[in-house]
C-alpha cells in the first residue's frame, strides 16, 4: 500500500515536470482535496461551501488544464487558507510548517497528510457530539430488550438478587470489622466522611461493593448476574488484566527495595522491566512456580547490571538470592506483598466508582505509581462499562437494594391484601 501511495507521489512529480506539464493527476487529487475540505464544513457553513465550490470549480480548472494555466501554486496557498479556518488548535503548527514548503509537489503531498488529520479530528468531535445521544438509546434499548425477557421469565433477575444480597453482606462485615480495629490509612484513601458513607449500607454502596466482587467472581459460587451477562467477557478479561497487574506491582515493588530510589528513577530501567515482567508471566495462571523462578532470576540480573552499568554498589550473593527468594514467593497466594498490592488495587478501583476517575487520578497512590498508566487506563474502563451498566439495570437495581436493606417493608408491602 505505502509503495503504491508513494508511486502516485513519482508519478505526479514525473507529470508536473513534464513539457508541457500533464495536470491529470493534479486535478484528480485536487478533486479529492475539494471532497475533504467540504466534509469539514458545518451545516450552517453555506457561504464558505459555495466559495469552495467556485474556487475549486473542477471543470474550469480542466479547461484551465488543457491550455496549461492551471496555478498549482495559487490553489494550494487557497488550500492552506481555508485549511488554516478549518483546523483544530492542535493542527495549526503542521499546517503553518506547510506554508515553508517550495516544491509544489512535497506541498500537495503535505496538504493531502494533514487534510487527514483534519479529517480525523471532525469524524472524533462528531463521535464525542453524538456519544450522549447514541448511549441514551442505547440504554433504553437495552432496558427494553431485558425487560422482554424478564416478562417471559419471571426468575429471571435470581443471580442478581444472589449477588447484590451478598455484597451487602460483605460491606456489613466490613463495616464491622473496620469499627473494632484501628483505622487504616493510605494515599487514595477514601476522606474519613467518604469511608463512613461507603461502609453504611446504602444502595449505590452495595452496588458498588458488588462490582468490586465481580472482579473476584469464582462460578463455582453461583452464576453470574443477569444482569452483567452481556459484559461477562469484558469483565473477565479486566479481572485478568487486575491479576496480572497485581503480579506486575508486586514484582517492582520488591525489586526497588533493593535497588534504591536511584535505578528506579531511570524511567528506561523501569520500562525494561515492565517488558520483561509483562512477557515472562504472560503464563502465570496455568504455572505460577515456574514463571516466577524465570522472573526472579531475569529481574535479580537487570538489577545487577542496571546498579554496576551507574556505577553504584551491585547486589552480593547474600542480596542476590534474598531478591530472588522475595520473588519467587510472588507466586503464593497468600504472599503478603501481593496481598497488599491486590488491597491497594481494588481500594483505587473503589475509589474511582466512589469519588469519579478524575478526583482519584489527584490523589493516586503512590505505593502504585509504577503501574499508574496501566492502572488509570483500567480504571477507566471498569468505571465507564459499570456506570453504564447503573443506568441501564437502575429501576431492577432500585427495587432489588430496597428489598435488601428494608425486608420488613418489603414483606409488608408483599402482604397487603390486593384491592
Amino acid at each position: 500500500m505505502e509503495k503504491m501511495y508513494n508511486a502516485f507521489w513519482d508519478h505526479l512529480k514525473e507529470q508536473l515536470s513534464s513539457i508541457p506539464p500533464d495536470f491529470t493527476c493534479a486535478l484528480e487529487l485536487l478533486n479529492v482535496v475539494k471532497e475533504i475540505l467540504l466534509s469539514l464544513l458545518l451545516p450552517r457553513q453555506n457561504r464558505l461551501r459555495a466559495e469552495i465550490h467556485e474556487a475549486l470549480d473542477m471543470e474550469l480548472l480542466t479547461q484551465e488544464a488543457e491550455h496549461g494555466a492551471l496555478d498549482i501554486t495559487h490553489l494550494s496557498d487557497y488550500i492552506l487558507n481555508l485549511m488554516t479556518l478549518l483546523c483544530a488548535p492542535v493542527r495549526d503548527e503542521a499546517v503553518q510548517n506547510l506554508e515553508n514548503i517550495r516544491d509544489p509537489v512535497q506541498l500537495l503531498r503535505g496538504i493531502f497528510r494533514v487534510l487527514g488529520l483534519m479529517k480525523m479530528d471532525m469524524v472524533n468531535y462528531t463521535i464525542q457530539s453524538l456519544r450522549p445521544y447514541l448511549q441514551e438509546n442505547s440504554i433504553h434499548y437495552e432496558r427494553a430488550k431485558f425487560q422482554e425477557l424478564l416478562d417471559k421469565q419471571p426468575n429471571l433477575l435470581d443471580c442478581t438478587v444472589k449477588w447484590l444480597t451478598k455484597a451487602a453482606s460483605d460491606l456489613t462485615a466490613t463495616s464491622l470489622s473496620s469499627s473494632n480495629s484501628p483505622t487504616f490509612n493510605m494515599t487514595c484513601s477514601l476522606t474519613s466522611q467518604e469511608a463512613h458513607k461507603s461502609e453504611c449500607l446504602t444502595p449505590t454502596m452495595i452496588l458498588y461493593q458488588g462490582y468490586l466482587n465481580i472482579l473476584l467472581w469464582d462460578s463455582e459460587n453461583g452464576e453470574f448476574p443477569e444482569t452483567l451477562m452481556m459484559d461477562k467477557i469484558r469483565l473477565q478479561e479486566m479481572e485478568s488484566q487486575l491479576h496480572h497487574l497485581t503480579i506486575l506491582a508486586s514484582v517492582l515493588l520488591v525489586a526497588r527495595s533493593f535497588s534504591g530510589n536511584v535505578l528506579f528513577s531511570s524511567p528506561e530501567f523501569v520500562d525494561k522491566l515492565k517488558y520483561i515482567t509483562k512477557t515472562l508471566t504472560e503464563e502465570f495462571n496455568s504455572r505460577p512456580d515456574e514463571v516466577m523462578l524465570n522472573v526472579s532470576e531475569k529481574v535479580t540480573q537487570e538489577i545487577h547490571d542496571g546498579l554496576k552499568g551507574m556505577g553504584l554498589t551491585v547486589l552480593t550473593n547474600e542480596n542476590k538470592a534474598s531478591l530472588t527468594g522475595q520473588l519467587q514467593n510472588i507466586a503464593k497466594k497468600d504472599n503478603c506483598v501481593r496481598n497488599v498490592i491486590d488491597r491497594r488495587i481494588r481500594l483505587f478501583l473503589k475509589c474511582c466508582l466512589v469519588r469519579g476517575m478524575q478526583e482519584s487520578l489527584l490523589d493516586f497512590p503512590r505505593s502504585l505509581m509504577l503501574i499508574e498508566g496501566e492502572l488509570t487506563e483500567l480504571g477507566w474502563k471498569f468505571v465507564n462499562l459499570m456506570h453504564h451498566n447503573q443506568q441501564v439495570f437502575s429501576p431492577y437495581y432500585t427495587d432489588i437494594l430496597e428489598n435488601i436493606i428494608n425486608p420488613a417493608e418489603a414483606c409488608k408491602t408483599e402482604s397487603k391484601p390486593t384491592q
